[in-house]
């Protein structure tokens, strides 16, 4: 398993950002969550099978149509066992 905290920036907030990620994670099957921060970013965090978290996070380098993704910052973290994928 692999966990990684992804920290998007650029226009991806108010462009359903984090609803298209939680399409994205469950198709993928990958488990972890998505919120907005109050800088603008939007932080992911994504456990699963590598090649699914690898394919999310390739997804995020490029967001949903109304995005403008401008950066994206990848940190590998300790597995926790997180399944199920929330939005707050």
């Amino acid at each position: 398993m692999k966990r990684v905290r992804v920290l998007v920036s650029g226009r991806v907030q108010g462009v359903w950002f984090r609803d298209a990620c939680r399409h994205q994670a469950r198709a993928a099957g990958v488990g972890g969550g998505a919120r907005n921060l109050v800088d603008g970013r939007v932080e992911v965090v994504l456990e699963g099978p590598p090649e699914a978290v690898d394919r999310v996070v390739e997804w995020c380098r490029r967001g949903p149509p109304r995005a403008d993704v401008a950066g994206v910052a990848v940190t590998e973290e300790t597995p926790v066992g997180e399944r199920a994928f929330h939005v707050r």
